[in-house]
């Protein structure tokens, strides 16, 4: 069982996977960062706005989770960028999230360096993502 990718539902229910989840609370305990993932259409000449979520990650919870519509964005530790396509390649498990950040796949814009020094933190958080589940 999945969920539209994205969607208010597929954010809540990895909100409440985060949340639940005691490894990601052990492993992100010490993460303080708010972050937003800015999905873009597949096709860029499709004229679709992206999709941004909105996270706010606190030592090993997620206080809160949205999808930002019309409204100036917040200013975020994090800024995640990229196709749905490549977003969903790696949260079906095809594509490594750092080697995705690294070759720009998904474009960072904020903290790289911290994301760099908290590499469990990032993959436990895409575990997490991956429990979830996308359906089409």
């Amino acid at each position: 069982m999945g969920y539209p990718f994205p969607s208010q539902a597929w954010l809540s229910a990895l909100e409440k996977a985060l949340n639940e989840d005691a490894r990601y609370a052990e492993i992100a305990r010490h993460w303080e960062a708010d972050m937003l993932f800015v999905i873009e259409a597949d096709d860029p000449g499709s004229g679709d706005k992206p999709a941004i979520l909105y996270l706010d990650l606190w030592h090993g919870k997620c206080r809160r989770s949205a999808i930002l519509e019309g409204e100036p964005l917040p200013q975020v530790k994090l800024k995640l960028t990229a196709p749905r396509k490549q977003f969903l390649r790696v949260v079906s498990g095809e594509l490594d999230p750092m080697q995705a950040m690294l070759t720009r796949r998904l474009r960072v814009d904020g903290a790289m360096p911290m994301l760099l020094k908290n590499v469990p933190v990032v993959l436990d958080f895409v575990r997490c993502a991956r429990s979830v589940g996308v359906s089409e």
